[in-house]
């Protein structure tokens, strides 16, 4: 039995899919999480939606640290987390789906690590590949077996928000090697491979960024543009959490924090 998280970001949210679930909350250090957790093609399921029901919480609010320590509480091994991203690659277009394999962290404000006081002491976690490489390969392989547009690489840039970029940051973040942009893919990524969870990201474009865009951005755009490939991403979902197949790829995640004694919660 695998045990899976999906992280749901913007309209990501199937409760038909979630029938059966029980709704659980856990306490960490770092506050409570509310998930819900079942089991799908028998294999253990745990949803958290990352802004909150009714998508309450802005990017840069969100518990990070609280939903990956509940996580490896509940024992999760592999993160599949969503995002919605604007594109800086005129190759990315609306409704293509991306498997990351970068990041660019621009974020300002975030605690962005567990370890970050006298308990769990100093510790430097290699990040050289942000993704994890056999998740990845999962997904490519359910992709592969689907009519959807996406690309098997990209790199997500992660902006401090709730405001949208000025066009001189989306010039910026292109000539650096950004594909695309959001406001959530950091530290969340960070805070797994500490915790040695498997984490990938997929995200699915909403809009080209701005000044690229050739009108202003809103949040109904992106939530409109996601209820367009919504089902497409439920369907990915669906086909990851039943993967039979096997991969070539393999991963160090579970051992990322060997040097300093493993992830301790």
């Amino acid at each position: 039995m695998r045990n899976i998280a999906i992280i749901g970001g913007t309209g990501i949210y199937n409760p038909e899919a979630l029938s059966g679930f029980e709704e659980i909350v856990v306490n960490t250090p770092y506050g409570r999480v509310k998930a819900n957790k079942g089991q799908i093609a028998g294999n253990s399921v745990t949803f958290i939606t990352r802004h909150g029901l009714g998508h309450k919480l802005p990017p840069h609010k969100v518990n990070y640290r609280a939903n990956i320590w509940a996580l490896k509480s509940l024992g999760v091994e592999e993160i599949f987390a969503t995002t919605a991203v604007g594109s800086l690659n005129e190759k990315m277009c609306a409704g293509d789906f991306v498997v990351c394999d970068q990041l660019l962290d621009f974020t300002k404000s975030r605690a962005n690590t567990f370890y970050d006081d006298e308990n769990h002491g100093v510790a430097h976690v290699d990040f050289t590949n942000p993704y994890c490489p056999r998740l990845r390969s999962v997904v490519i392989d359910c992709l592969a077996m689907t009519g959807s547009a996406y690309h098997e690489s990209g790199t997500y840039v992660c902006a401090e928000g709730p405001r949208f970029e000025t066009a001189a940051e989306i010039r910026m973040y292109k000539i650096l090697g950004g594909d695309l942009v959001g406001m959530t893919n950091a530290p969340e990524s960070v805070l797994a491979r500490e915790a040695e969870i498997c984490y990938v990201n997929v995200s699915i474009v909403t809009n080209m960024a701005a000044g690229i865009s050739p009108t202003p951005l809103s949040h109904s755009e992106v939530v409109a543009a996601m209820s367009v490939s919504i089902t497409k991403m439920n369907s990915l979902i669906a086909d990851f959490i039943e993967y039979r197949g096997e991969v070539d790829s393999s991963c160090t995640c579970t051992e990322a924090m060997k040097e300093f004694g493993g992830f301790k919660l």
